[in-house]
C-alpha cells in the first residue's frame, strides 16, 4: 500500500468514527455570524486588552490549512478563501463530543467554530472554541500540505483543487469577475441594451471560422454552436434597437494554444450611426475604464512588459505595418503596389518562407505577412486599421479603395483583444462578398462564410450606418491579471480526454 493509500484508508476511517458519534456526517447548513474575512478585517488591529474586554462572540466556519494537536489543547486554521485564522481548542473548554471531533479532522475537512476572539502570548488574532461542529470530510490528501498545486495540468483539469491550494488563481477568477461587471457597467451607462442571441444557429455565420456541429432530433436538422453573435445583433439593429451588446460564449472549432481555447468568451455590441473611427474612440475609454474599476490602474505588467493603458493608443495601417516589417526582413523596398498585387504578394511571402494557399488573393496574403512579422511586436495598445476588403466580408469599404474595409484590430500584449469596423449595409454587396465566401469555400476552405439569405433579407429592410465590435474577455483577462496562457482565465478549459 503506497502512502497515499494509507492516508486515504486513514481519512475514511477518520470519517467512519465520526458517523459512530452519532454525527450527521453531511449536515444539511450551518449559520454563520462572521466569515473568516469579515473577523479579521474587523479586529485585525485590537489589542490584547480591547479584544479581552469586548468579548467578541462569533459563529464561522471554514477550510482547515493547518493542525497542531497538544494533547488536550491544539490549533487549527481556518480558512473561507479570502482570509485565514487560528482556532483555539480545550478539552476543558467544550464538550466532550466536539473534543472528539477535533481528533478526528485532517487537514482539509469543513468545521464550523463558536467562541470568542483573543490574542495568543505570540499576539495572534485566534478564536478560542467553545464548540466545533463538523460540516463535511476531505477524504483525498490535499497536494503537497499547502505548498501550492505546481502542476499545470492538473490545475487546469482539477480547477476546484487549483482554487484551494493557489490563492493567485482565486485572485484572477475574481478579478474576471470584476472585469465583467465593469465591462457590463460601462456599456449600460452609455445606453446599451444587454440582450441574448441564439446559440445553436442554422447557419454559422458572423465570423469566418469553422463551427461545431450538433443536431436537433425532434425537427431533425443539423444545427451550429455560434462561431458570433454578429448576424443577430445587426438584426435587432434593423429591428430598431440602436445600441445592443451581448456577453457571451463562442465556439469554434479550431486549434488550441495560449491564446485560443475553442470555447471562449465574447463582447460584442453595435451602434446605430457610428463608424470604426468612432468605436476606436469609445474602446480606448472603455478599456481604460474596465482596467481602473478591475485592477485599480491603467497601469499594468504583462509578461516582461509595462503596458499603459491611458488613451490615444497607436494607429498603425495594416498594409503600412506589413510592408515596413518585410522591407525589413528582406532588406529591400516593397511597396503599396506590392501588397496589392497577387503575384507580387505571393513573391514576397515566398522570399519570407510564407505559405499561402493557391486561392488567397493579395489581401489575404498580406495579412499573413502582418500576421507573422508583427503582431507578436505590438506590446502597447494599438489599433491596426484599415484591413484589405478580401479578409473582412461583412465591412463597409472605404470609398475611395474598394480593396480596404473601415476595420481596425486591437492589439495588446502580443495579441488581438478586439476586431470593430463600419458595418457592410448594402444588400447588394453583401451578397456578392457571401458568393465570393462560397467561392472559397467550394475550394475546401471550410472556415469560409456560408451564404445567409435571411439576414441579407434583414438588410434589404434597412440597416442604418453601424459601427459593430467584438472584444474578446478571456485575452482581456490574461491583460489584466498578467496570465500566459488562455487556460489560467477560464475556469474549466477544455482539455485532452486521458486514458
Amino acid at each position: 500500500m503506497t502512502s497515499l493509500d494509507e492516508q486515504i484508508l486513514q481519512r475514511r476511517t477518520n470519517l467512519d468514527e465520526l458517523s459512530k458519534l452519532g454525527l450527521e456526517i453531511y449536515p444539511r447548513k450551518f449559520e454563520r455570524r462572521h466569515t473568516i474575512a469579515e473577523l479579521v478585517e474587523a479586529h485585525v488591529q485590537r489589542t490584547h486588552d480591547e479584544l479581552e474586554g469586548d468579548r467578541i462572540e462569533t459563529i464561522t466556519g471554514g477550510r482547515i490549512l493547518a493542525i497542531r494537536a497538544f494533547g488536550k489543547a491544539g490549533f487549527l486554521v481556518l480558512s473561507d478563501g479570502h482570509a485565514k485564522i487560528q482556532v483555539y481548542i480545550r478539552m476543558d473548554s467544550m464538550p466532550e463530543l466536539d473534543f472528539k471531533i477535533h481528533q478526528l479532522l485532517d487537514f482539509g475537512d469543513w468545521v464550523g467554530v463558536e467562541g470568542r476572539l483573543f490574542r495568543t502570548k505570540t499576539n495572534e488574532l485566534t478564536i478560542w472554541a467553545s464548540r466545533l461542529h463538523f460540516l463535511a470530510k476531505c477524504l483525498l490528501p490535499l497536494p503537497e500540505k499547502w505548498h501550492g498545486l505546481t502542476d499545470v495540468e492538473t490545475r487546469y483539469r482539477q480547477r476546484y483543487l487549483d482554487l484551494i491550494v493557489n490563492p493567485d488563481s482565486r485572485r484572477v477568477f475574481e478579478t474576471r469577475s470584476r472585469i465583467i461587471a465593469a465591462v457590463r457597467e460601462f456599456m449600460t451607462a452609455r445606453g446599451y441594451l444587454e440582450v441574448e442571441t441564439p446559440m445553436m444557429q442554422p447557419i454559422a455565420g458572423g465570423a469566418i471560422a469553422r463551427p461545431f456541429v450538433t443536431h436537433h432530433n425532434a425537427l431533425d436538422m443539423d444545427l451550429y454552436l455560434r462561431i458570433a453573435p454578429e448576424l443577430y445583433l445587426k438584426r435587432l439593429t434593423v429591428g430598431g434597437f440602436e445600441k445592443v451588446f451581448e456577453i457571451n460564449r463562442n465556439f469554434r472549432n479550431e486549434g488550441i494554444s495560449t491564446q485560443h481555447n475553442p470555447e471562449f468568451t465574447m463582447l460584442e455590441f453595435y451602434e446605430a450611426y457610428a463608424d470604426y473611427q468612432a468605436l476606436m474612440r469609445m474602446t480606448e475609454e472603455m478599456i481604460a475604464t474596465v482596467a481602473r474599476r478591475a485592477i485599480g490602474t491603467e497601469q499594468i505588467v504583462f509578461g516582461d512588459h509595462q503596458i499603459s493603458l491611458q488613451a490615444p493608443f497607436a494607429r498603425l495601417s495594416l498594409r503600412d505595418a506589413a510592408r515596413e516589417a518585410a522591407s525589413r526582413r528582406l532588406n529591400r523596398e516593397v511597396t503599396d503596389a506590392d501588397l496589392r498585387t497577387r503575384d507580387a504578394a505571393a513573391a514576397i511571402a515566398a522570399h519570407l518562407a510564407l505559405e499561402v494557399d493557391p486561392g488567397d488573393g493579395a489581401g489575404k496574403i498580406t495579412t499573413t505577412i502582418f500576421e507573422a512579422l508583427c503582431e507578436d511586436r505590438l506590446i502597447q495598445p494599438t489599433f491596426v486599421y484599415d484591413l484589405p476588403t478580401e479578409v473582412s466580408p461583412l465591412s463597409k469599404q472605404k470609398p475611395d479603395d474598394p480593396d480596404t474595409v473601415e476595420r481596425f484590430e486591437l492589439y495588446i500584449g502580443g495579441f488581438e483583444v478586439a476586431n470593430a469596423f463600419s458595418e457592410l449595409n448594402d444588400p447588394a454587396e453583401q451578397r456578392r462578398r457571401f458568393e465570393a465566401q462560397l467561392k472559397d469555400r467550394a475550394g475546401g476552405n471550410l472556415a469560409a462564410h456560408e451564404m445567409d439569405e435571411d439576414y441579407i433579407r434583414a438588410l434589404e429592410y434597412g440597416l442604418p450606418p453601424t459601427g459593430g465590435e467584438g472584444v474578446g474577455v478571456d485575452r482581456l483577462v490574461m491583460l489584466l491579471t498578467n496570465s500566459p496562457s488562455i487556460r489560467d482565465v477560464i475556469l474549466f478549459p477544455l482539455m485532452r480526454k486521458r486514458e
